[in-house]
This record gives C-alpha cells, sequence and structure tokens, in this order.
C-alpha cells in the first residue's frame, strides 16, 4: 500500500472536490481518499493502480495536477 498528496490546479469550490472525489472512486485499487480544495491524498494498492492512473483520472476530471 503507498500513500501520496498531489497538488491539484483548477479547483475551486466543493463542485470540484466531488468531481476529483468520483474520479478517484473510479479507480480499481484505491483504499481510500481525501480530497479537498486544491489536493488530494491518496491510499492504493500499487499492484492494482499506478500514481500515473491516478494523476490521469485527476486530468480527465478536468484539472491540472501541479508540478
Amino acid at each position: 500500500m503507498a500513500d501520496i498528496t498531489i497538488k491539484v490546479e483548477g479547483m475551486s469550490c466543493m463542485h470540484c472536490v466531488m468531481r476529483v472525489k468520483k474520479a478517484m472512486e473510479s479507480l480499481k485499487g484505491i483504499q481510500s481518499s481525501d480530497v479537498q480544495i486544491g489536493v488530494v491524498r491518496v491510499a492504493f494498492d500499487e499492484s492494482a493502480v499506478k500514481k500515473e492512473d491516478i494523476e490521469k483520472a485527476i486530468i480527465n476530471a478536468g484539472y491540472k495536477v501541479a508540478a
């Protein structure tokens, strides 16, 4: 199990939070996620999902992963 924190740009409201939360819930291997405006904390099974998959889900939800 791995834990990561990802900074996210473009989130400004609770609608944004819910959209990213749904994106996290759609991925297999996510054990838990804490989504707040501008930041996502995720615990996940590295054998089921990769960090890149999580970042792609955030991008597909319409937000930018900060470097």
